[in-house]
Order: C-alpha cells, then sequence, then structure tokens
C-alpha cells in the first residue's frame, strides 16, 4: 500500500478515507457492501468535507481572508459545526455554532472544547422562527450589519457542500472500487453527501443505483418516491439526519432512484454488530446506511458492490446510543455486552 503523502493541517487532511469491506454484511448478502470510513477524518466525521468545501467557497469569493478577523456562523446538529470549528481555528477565524440542545452531550462538550461559540437553543420545528438554522441565520445577518467578516455557512442550501463530495467522495469511491459500485446508499440530513456522490457516480456510470437511506419520522422517502413531502409515521434517535418538512437545495435535481424507510432497531442491529464483531464504532447514522446497504444488496441479488457512508464514530453518542437506561426508554434493543 503505497504510503499517503503529508498533509498540510486541517485542511490539508480532509478526504481520501479508505474503503472497509463489511464482512458480515457481505456475507450475508453475497455482495461486496464496503463502508467509506469517514470517521478518520481529522474532525471525526464525514460533516469535515462539507465545512472545508463551505469555507474554501467563502475565501475563493473573497468573503473570509485566511489570517485575518473573520467568523463563522451556522446551525447544526453538531458534527458540520466542529468541521466548521476546527477548519475556522486553522485559518485564524472564529466560530459561532447555534444546535438544537437536545443533541448528544459528547457533542455540545466537543464543541465547547475546541473553542466553538456555542449557542444551544431548544429544538423546534423548520416552520418555527425558533428553529436553529433561521437563529443561525439571523444571527450572521447581525453579525453582518455591524461590520467585519462574516459568513452563514449554510450547509443545507449551500451548494459547495454537495460540490465538494461531487469533486471528491465520489471520485474516491469510484477509483477505489476501479468503477466497479453498483449502487450507493446514504442517509440525508442536508443532502450534500448523496447528491454529490450520486453526481460523480452517475456521471462515471448512469447505472449505479443510488438509494437515500432514511429515518422514520422523516418526509425525504416519501419525496424520493412520490414526489411528496410528509414525514413517514414515527420518530428516531439518530441525530442529524432526515427532514420532517423540507427539502434541501442540496438534494434539488440530484439523481436519486429509490430510498428505504429504516426503524432505529434496524440501524442499532448494525451499530452494534460492526462494534463487536468487526472492530468498528460507528453512530446510528452509519448503522442506518448499512441496513440500506443490506437491503439493497439482497434486491440486487449476489456478485454486487454496494458502498455506504461511515459517518462518524460511536463515541460521540456514548450517552445515548450505548445508555441501557436510554435504549430501554425508547424501546430499543440493549446489546447484551451492556445489559
Amino acid at each position: 500500500m503505497p504510503a499517503l503523502p503529508i498533509a498540510d493541517g486541517f485542511w490539508g487532511a480532509v478526504h481520501n478515507t479508505p474503503l472497509i469491506r463489511l464482512q458480515r454484511a457481505s456475507e450475508e448478502t453475497g455482495c461486496e457492501i464496503l463502508g467509506k470510513a469517514e470517521f478518520m477524518n481529522p474532525g471525526g466525521s464525514v460533516k469535515d468535507r462539507a465545512a472545508l468545501g463551505i469555507l474554501q467557497d467563502a475565501v475563493e469569493q473573497g468573503l473570509l481572508v485566511p489570517g485575518q478577523p473573520g467568523t463563522v456562523v451556522e446551525g447544526t446538529a453538531g458534527n458540520t459545526g466542529i468541521g466548521l470549528a476546527l477548519a475556522a481555528n486553522a485559518r485564524g477565524w472564529r466560530s459561532v455554532i447555534v444546535v438544537p440542545e437536545t443533541q448528544s452531550r459528547e457533542k455540545l462538550d466537543f464543541l465547547r472544547m475546541i473553542g466553538a461559540d456555542l449557542r444551544p437553543v431548544p429544538a423546534k420545528p423548520y416552520a418555527d422562527p425558533g428553529n436553529y438554522v433561521h437563529v443561525s441565520r439571523r444571527l450572521a445577518e447581525e453579525m453582518q450589519a455591524a461590520g467585519g467578516r462574516t459568513i452563514w455557512a449554510n450547509q443545507f442550501d449551500n451548494l459547495a457542500n454537495r460540490r465538494a463530495h461531487e469533486q471528491y467522495t465520489g471520485r474516491e469511491i469510484w477509483e477505489q472500487t476501479e468503477g466497479r459500485v453498483d449502487a450507493f446508499t446514504c442517509a440525508c440530513g442536508t443532502g450534500g453527501t448523496l447528491a454529490g456522490v450520486a453526481l460523480a457516480l452517475k456521471a462515471r456510470n448512469d447505472r449505479v443505483r443510488i438509494v437515500l437511506a432514511d429515518p422514520e419520522g422523516s418526509a425525504l422517502a416519501p419525496w424520493v418516491k412520490a414526489g411528496t413531502v410528509k414525514a413517514t409515521p414515527g420518530n428516531s434517535i439518530t441525530e442529524g439526519i432526515g427532514q420532517a418538512a423540507r427539502v434541501p437545495g442540496n438534494l434539488e435535481g440530484a439523481p436519486i432512484d429509490s430510498a428505504e424507510t429504516i426503524p432505529d432497531a434496524e440501524a442499532l442491529q448494525w451499530v452494534f454488530s460492526l462494534l463487536v464483531e468487526e472492530g468498528l464504532s460507528v453512530g446510528g447514522s452509519a448503522g442506518l446506511n448499512v441496513a440500506a446497504a443490506v437491503r439493497v444488496a439482497k434486491a440486487l441479488g449476489p456478485g454486487h458492490t454496494v458502498a455506504t457512508i461511515l459517518c462518524d464514530g460511536g463515541a460521540r453518542y456514548q450517552s445515548k446510543l450505548f445508555n441501557p437506561e436510554f435504549l430501554r426508554s425508547k424501546g430499543l434493543p440493549v446489546p447484551h455486552w451492556l445489559a
């Protein structure tokens, strides 16, 4: 295996994560199920790619200047905020991160630890002016009016997000599989990962099947299947994925073939299996992605290759996914080693 080149700090260390063969999922389906190890990005998640793409775009537009005062404002479920804060630190900018207070304690503590100006707000639906996205936008506008270089990252509708995945993530998957990829599955929060990878893979082979993985309570799967933005029944403990009331700008026009709605119990089955059987610690969205990949592989039949995203590590959800009391309170299975 060739040695990787020396990277220049955070900005040079994002991208080029390995694809990992998921043994149990592959054996169960007779296919190659491959997970992109996004927890190996410097900020620990796939959202480092979006954060870097958005800030690179801001620099190219002259909205931020490395080494000169500047502020990055964003509303996030946590991981994009972490990526933005670390990338901003590396260029001498401050970060103001608005987060729903219901997000995992581990992510909130990490944001404080890395120097973000953290602004937790009550969790409210997108239609409410108090929703974290709207709060972050208004905050950025106030800071812009006061003078100084300030940007609102706007990860949901900023197409620099999906361009980063089209330019890098999708190309990496194609090259790592040597073009032998039959399907790709991924959950959506902003939609940047799924849309960008879809555009990259379809440009190289329009027969690659693109499947959105969705938690219960989200409206994205119905939108893909029927064009209606109406949430499915139920709810989910997963963080940062699914949309109950709107389609983010990054998903508009993306070539998506189908969607799978995955209940939490099915996603957690893969979170726990990957940890105890394969030594891979991942969060709930990664478990949901693998569950969708398994469904797609079974539908395609043996001999196919399905790629997906291992979005982040499980340590960011210790107080929820690996907390027996929390799991029992939600009627979810508790892994035997914690029971």
